[in-house]
């Protein structure tokens, strides 16, 4: 599991680096500026998961998923940290159904 490095746009530019999906998952940084650019360069569709740790009511809230298209990409978020930061260090945690020819960016504005 890796960490990805946040990348912050500005009105210079900014030409994002795009890191390999870790098999594992990844993690990043949320907030309400940050969302994630995920490429599917596979040839079937690829299902990322974000995970959920805020509670209603007592209740679990349920992970976040996004489906990216073969061939396709998606950006993710806002990240908002009311429902996506773990206590434990502050992050998000990904999943990806297959992280084969799967890249991604933790990217803010």
């Amino acid at each position: 599991m890796a960490t990805l490095t946040t990348q912050t746009i500005a009105l210079a530019g900014l030409a994002p680096t795009y890191a390999a999906a870790a098999g594992g998952g990844d993690k990043c940084e949320v907030g309400d500026r940050n969302f994630l650019h995920v490429k599917n360069g596979s040839g079937s569709a690829v299902t990322v998961t974000l995970t959920a740790t805020a509670t209603y009511r007592g209740q679990a809230v349920a992970n976040l998923t996004v489906s990216v298209p073969a061939s396709g990409e998606r950006m993710i978020g806002p990240l908002a940290a009311d429902l996506l930061q773990n206590a434990t260090d502050g992050l998000c945690g990904i999943g990806y159904s297959s992280a084969t020819t799967v890249t991604v960016a933790s990217l803010r504005i």
